[in-house]
């Protein structure tokens, strides 16, 4: 019976349906402990009544909600609630994702190919992310991908037809998630056919390279407007993805000649002869994405120009331009920038979700994606994360913290726990904060590299900036303060794009931040510069200026 709005189960309050499917009916709902929306997947009757196929869908649940990537929409739960008369009902609490589906942006016809790419490429992250976690999707299709009004893709209902199984025999399912309607007790294939592969349509196991063709099928429809694999029934859909190959033919002209030898190797019948690892697809995926016709991948030259950053660290900054508050060095122009996109938004300054301020730390933080701020609020006691797309910060630690950073995949983040002397990191959804390192002295900045270590400055007299793996472990001193040239200390690193090198505040001995200066040092060669006396807090834009606090 489905449930009405107002409905409760457990601390979530049932808002409206969203949809229905074999493997579930889904709600939008209200979580009335964390203030905010979620989707709730109730899973059908037969949970309840067999303690086995729930245990395991628990454990299945456990890993999946270990994928913590921007393109994986995130589950953070499975609550077990009396609900009207029944004793139990089981239901998935996951990330509630706005927008439309891949499936219903589709009845509108095919996409153009500069669209399809830019969504390809962000369902193959999440794919190759999931897969290196050893997990693997087996019922990709349009209508488990959503498109936010952004244009930002979410893969949803990862690994969940694996979690819904009963006990192995794939070929003798008890239960299928999306083919339902067809189900008899015996040889129901999982899968939704269009999109299964050969070998999940023969009842064979799932393994990455099942995902891979699956992949190709979203691809090829998005392209063309059409399935891959056709028929008036389930059954004929079937044989066609066994024994035909798909019209490459019906593909759009004037593409890029690799994008066909791609889709074949991901629809190919055989297993060892499709894309072996999702990597190199979405690494394939990009470089056709850079050149999406003919005429341009005839004539696109690759080539590895300097970073920017590298540019302004050793050839020097043509100019710089004082302020009373932040200044910026005009250090490259090559080109007239393209005009950014802005986003406007507003924090609050009152109530415990206020920004909080305290001296000279940086106490918000982007993430790398620009989607969502982090900040330190309710007076330094509450570190807050927030959609810009949203109203409402969700606090996802507390504690004395200040100076958040953010990890490269903008999933964790960095802070320091002023109360013990120690550098600390969360999920940015929320959890038990674990320690990286401590120290004795006082921290003062960190910064997150793309090698997965943290450059942080402790205000220690005896060294500078330190380096440690974000997953712990004993720090490496990078600086040491230079007392005959009057160097007080070496802080507030922060990483250059590529990781290759990081900027970093030189204090004085004398004159306070007045007489600071703004340096950068190669973590390769080990050298480093001054880029500018008389400013501190050097932050790297990447249209190529450096801005910086002065006075």
């Amino acid at each position: 019976m489905p449930l009405t709005p107002g409905t409760r189960v457990g601390p979530y309050e049932v808002l409206s349906a969203l949809g229905a499917g074999g493997m579930g009916e889904v709600y939008r709902a209200r979580d009335t402990r964390l203030k905010r929306d979620v989707a709730i997947k109730v899973l059908p009757d037969l949970f309840a009544a067999d303690p086995e196929r729930l245990a395991r869908f628990e454990r299945e649940a456990r890993v999946l909600a270990s994928l913590n990537h921007p393109h994986i929409a995130a589950i953070y739960g499975v609550e077990d609630a009396p609900v009207d008369a029944r004793p139990h009902m089981y239901a998935l609490v996951m990330e509630l994702v706005e927008g439309e589906t891949l499936a219903e942006r589709l009845r509108r016809g095919s996409i153009p190919i500069e669209e399809s790419l830019r969504i390809a490429v962000q369902i193959a992250e999440a794919l190759e992310a999931a897969h290196e976690k050893g997990v693997i999707h087996r019922d990709l299709k349009p209508a488990n991908v959503k498109i936010a009004p952004d244009g930002k893709v979410k893969v949803l209902d990862f690994g969940l037809a694996k979690a819904m199984e009963g006990e192995p025999a794939a070929a003798n399912v008890s239960f299928s998630p999306t083919l339902s309607i067809m189900a008899t007790q015996a040889g129901v294939i999982l899968g939704t056919a269009a999109y299964m592969s050969p070998e999940q349509a023969k009842g064979f196991p799932a393994d990455q390279r099942s995902d891979i063709f699956s992949f190709g099928c979203v691809l090829y429809e998005m392209v063309t407007g059409r399935q891959a694999f056709q028929g008036d029934t389930a059954a004929e859909v079937l044989a066609s993805v066994l024994v035909r190959e798909p019209d490459l033919t019906a593909l759009p002209p004037n593409l890029n000649p690799r994008l066909p030898d791609l889709l074949r190797r991901c629809l190919d019948k055989n297993p060892k002869k499709r894309w072996q690892a999702m990597g190199d697809l979405r690494s394939e995926l990009e470089t056709i994405a850079a050149a999406p016709h003919a005429a341009a991948a005839a004539t696109a030259v690759v080539t590895r120009p300097e970073p920017r950053w590298r540019r302004l660290t050793f050839v020097g900054v043509p100019a710089l331009v004082a302020g009373a508050a932040i200044a910026a060095a005009v250090v490259w122009f090559a080109a007239r920038p393209v005009a950014p996109r802005v986003t406007r938004t507003a924090i609050a300054n009152t109530g415990t979700a206020a920004l909080t301020i305290t001296g000279t730390d940086r106490d918000l933080a982007i993430t790398p994606d620009g989607t969502h701020v982090v900040y330190v609020g309710n007076g330094g006691t509450q570190l807050f994360a927030r959609a810009l797309d949203t109203l409402e910060p969700v606090a996802i630690a507390g504690g004395q913290m200040r100076g958040p950073i953010i990890s490269p995949d903008g999933q964790w983040v960095g802070f320091t726990d002023t109360s013990g002397g120690a550098l600390k990191k969360v999920a940015i959804t929320g959890g038990p904060p674990i320690t990286i390192v401590t120290s004795d002295a006082l921290l003062r900045g960190a910064t997150w590299a793309p090698d997965d270590t943290v450059i942080f400055a402790t205000g220690n007299p005896t060294t500078g900036l330190l380096r440690v793996s974000a997953k712990g472990g004993t720090p490496e001193v990078l600086t040491r303060p230079d007392r005959a040239l009057g160097e007080a200390d070496h802080v507030w690193p922060e990483i250059l794009p590529g990781g290759g090198a990081v900027l970093f505040t030189i204090t004085a001995q004398t004159g306070g931040l007045d007489a600071a200066q703004v340096a950068v040092r190669d973590l390769r060669t080990g050298t480093q510069k001054v880029l500018l006396r008389g400013g501190s807090h050097g932050h790297y834009v990447a249209s190529g200026y450096l801005v910086y606090v002065a006075g």
